[in-house]
């Protein structure tokens, strides 16, 4: 069990070692070494996800590890209260960013091993908290550099737990 403790409030994690065993490592990992401690949610869209894990406050990028394997091909659907890993157009580019699913978004699964069919892996849902969750697609929202939905106050994560 991950516990995140946001400014908004905590948020309960279980990972997917079965389905997911690489995704679930590398996001233990970065917890483990505190990598989320000081990171805001730094995308939320209302009706669709929020967004979190790559940077500090003042929108500034974390230096992440390697990039890992995609494994969104494990039966995991992206519905309400699951994690996923963020990523570029590139389907093996995730390293640190996650959303977490407001809504199922089906569109986001695994179809074919090809760039536009490869999907999010799904590697842990929300067991508690969800409803903090929800609380954040309440703030305002704007554009701030290059990014988009970008929350008007800073939701940060504050710490992190390892249970």
């Amino acid at each position: 069990m991950i516990t995140f403790k946001t400014t908004m409030g905590d948020i309960k994690i279980a990972l997917n070692f079965d389905k997911a065993p690489i995704t679930a490592k590398n996001f233990q990992q970065y917890v483990e070494d505190g990598f989320y401690k000081g990171t805001i949610f730094h995308r939320v869209i209302k009706g669709f996800m929020v967004q979190g894990g790559g940077f500090s406050s003042g929108l500034e990028e974390k230096e992440t590890r390697e990039t890992i394997k995609n494994e969104a091909s494990n039966g995991l659907s992206n519905s309400r209260g699951t994690l996923a890993m963020a990523r570029t157009s590139d389907p093996h580019s995730a390293s640190a960013q996650f959303f977490i699913n407001l809504v199922d978004n089906t569109f986001l699964d695994f179809k074919s091993e090809t760039e536009q069919g490869w999907g999010y892996c799904v590697f842990g849902e929300v067991v508690e908290g969800m409803d903090i969750v929800d609380k954040m697609t309440l703030v305002d929202t704007g554009r701030m550099g290059f990014h988009d939905d970008v929350p008007k106050e800073e939701i940060v994560v504050e710490s992190t737990l390892v249970e």
